[in-house]
């Protein structure tokens, strides 16, 4: 009797350590793997690596599509540029698509790529004096707010010949950029500055700051009527909410029952902030914790839960339904009910990790819709 009760415990905890591992998806031969194989139909997350620095153990080089719709099962590898001159893989700094061009674009330390989401050719490569870094393109897919690799300016770029449009002097460290989803406003973050400055996308002039924050501001994200910023900045374990139509900061909110400790990248204990598509929530990143924190997207930002992950996050975003958050450390979250769903798996079964991902709609090789590479609000937006 004592015997049978060992072995009914051990098969309980057998058991129930099965049931805690997370889902790794085997290699699929379905008709939606099929497809995306051959017809370029289906619902895709298109991830650029190296998109965690140069660190090749991320995930390789080159732009890796997973099935959304079939458990996030690998697809296949597009072929990248964006060599340093030892011909080495660059830093991906950005991904961007435009839906009417049918390309993706990706962004290194020292170029910029158009890639036919048809044909999966490189359309052109240029190489952009003081650099690049994280982009966005208008609604309307023509037009590119490109910022230079953290000097003082942005360039505005013709997003079908990659031709500079206006160069846009902000003020020391260019970073990252957000579109409005009103193709009115382009929204321009300085890591030097803790203001955020918006320019007008008719005369590319800055018309417009919110702040000052409390330092400079790291990633950063908005609302879908382009009311509200929510901004991460330097030092703060936590967000800051800025009003953009009075351009003053409302609000700073710091994780609570978490230590701020040294982070191996970005410098900075919350690199990443997205909101979700309903408006509703808040993640933020924590580097040092290796968490994702989720609060109430409304006053007085109630922290709700935090999520354990794998590995650092420097980045996170969200489906366009607002199914899936996608951290940069590879896990897929069902944002409802928090939990893992998978991990982003590789031709080789390594875990793809990044900071520089965007999902895409495709039919018969054309892009009917596509997500950002921002975790955005979309309430009261109408999808492109």
């Amino acid at each position: 009797m004592k015997k049978l009760t060992i072995t009914l415990l051990c098969f309980s905890a057998v058991l129930l350590m099965s049931l805690m591992v997370r889902y790794v998806p085997e290699r699929s031969t379905s008709l939606s793997s099929e497809k995306a194989f051959n017809g370029g139909t289906g619902h895709f997350l298109y991830v650029a690596t190296p998109g965690i620095r140069n660190y090749l153990g991320y995930g390789g080089h080159g732009l890796v599509v997973f099935d959304i719709d079939n458990n996030h099962r690998f697809v296949k590898r597009i072929q990248t540029k964006g060599l340093k001159k030892d011909g080495t893989p660059s830093n991906v700094k950005g991904i961007a698509v435009s839906i009417p061009l049918n390309s993706v674009y990706i962004s290194t330390l020292e170029s910029l790529q158009r890639i036919d989401l048809g044909t999966e050719e490189l359309v052109w490569e240029i190489p952009y004096a003081g650099g690049c870094d994280r982009m966005a393109i208008s609604p309307d897919g023509m037009t590119m707010y490109l910022p230079s690799l953290e000097k003082d300016f942005w360039n505005v770029v013709d997003c079908k010949s990659g031709d500079i449009i206006k160069k846009i002097t902000i003020h020391s460290r260019a970073h990252n950029t957000i579109y409005g989803p009103s193709g009115k406003y382009a929204y321009m973050a300085d890591i030097g500055s803790p203001l955020l400055y918006i320019a007008n996308t008719e005369t590319h002039t800055v018309v417009k700051k919110t702040g000052p924050f409390s330092a400079g501001i790291r990633p950063f994200t908005i609302n879908s009527d382009e009311s509200l910023v929510y901004v991460t900045v330097n030092d703060l374990l936590g967000f800051e909410v800025g009003d953009l139509k009075t351009g003053e900061k409302m609000a700073s909110i710091n994780v609570l029952g978490w230590d701020k400790g040294p982070v191996r990248r970005h410098g900075n204990p919350s690199h990443g902030i997205g909101l979700t598509p309903d408006e509703k929530e808040v993640w933020v990143c924590d580097g040092f914790n290796m968490r994702l924190h989720v609060f109430d997207a409304h006053s007085p930002y109630q922290q709700l839960t935090t999520i354990a992950l794998d590995d650092m996050p420097g980045w996170v975003t969200f489906s366009m339904d607002g199914q899936y958050a996608y951290p940069s450390s590879g896990e897929v979250i069902h944002s409802k009910t928090r939990k893992v769903l998978y991990l982003l798996q590789d031709e080789q079964y390594n875990t793809v990790s990044s900071e520089k991902m965007v999902e895409i709609f495709m039919e018969d090789g054309k892009v009917i819709k596509a997500g950002d590479q921002f975790g955005l609000g979309r309430l009261h937006s109408t999808e492109r």
